[in-house]
């Protein structure tokens, strides 16, 4: 199997339609005649398209037009977060051989919003009559899989931290698991304040909406 141009002799795919409810995505496109089939690659948004290393066979999902018609179009389950990209591939043989239609005007893809995953953290702080110290607890409640680069805590002398730069800045040493993540305690000063942030909001903004509990 093998990918070859687009050209006025080999059929396209067009009029590409998304539509995404209760994180399932629908597409519909319009079938060139003669097509029986057509190849799906799902990918992550903001690449190129598809080259054949960064698309696979396994990676491929065979879709005939009977499925299409018995289905109304082509529906999946978005698990991922952020913008997905669907790639509608025209599926011809050629000597036995499968080949794969690419096409470069764009016209065979379809970017959706998977949305953001929610993270939840919770910060409590115990302190003691006669001791300078007081001991931190933080909690991370994930929906997916998130990895200690996302997040930081920071740290400030007398009040809370308004962003990653107002305090000394720390880095979390492992992931966070979907679900509650209890991470060890923390001696902090009696008068510090902590609070937990994205390491780059703009990077990590568009996946994730970090909120307190």
């Amino acid at each position: 199997m093998r990918y070859i141009e687009h050209s006025p002799d080999l059929p396209g795919i067009t009029d590409i339609i998304s539509r995404v409810e209760e994180r399932t995505c629908t597409l519909r496109w319009r079938w060139p005649d003669g097509l029986q089939a057509v190849y799906i690659h799902k990918g992550p948004g903001g690449g190129d398209h598809p080259e054949e290393d960064s698309c696979p066979p396994g990676g491929l999902k065979l879709y005939t037009r009977e499925e299409y018609k018995a289905n109304g179009g082509y529906h999946d389950r978005l698990e991922e977060i952020g913008l997905v990209v669907y790639t509608v591939l025209a599926r011809v043989t050629e000597n036995g051989e499968t080949l794969l239609v690419r096409q470069r005007d764009g016209a065979n893809l379809a970017t959706v919003s998977a949305g953001k995953a929610l993270i939840r953290y919770a910060i409590h702080a115990k302190r003691g009559l006669f001791r300078k110290e007081q001991t931190v607890h933080m909690t991370i409640t994930a929906e997916v899989p998130v990895g200690r680069e996302v997040l930081c805590y920071v740290k400030k002398h007398g009040g809370y931290p308004a962003d990653k730069e107002d305090g000394i800045l720390f880095p979390f040493v492992q992931d966070f698991a979907p679900g509650r993540n209890a991470l060890p305690p923390i001696e902090i000063g009696r008068d510090d304040r902590i609070r937990i942030f994205f390491t780059d909001g703009p990077k990590y903004g568009r996946y994730y909406e970090l909120v307190p509990e």
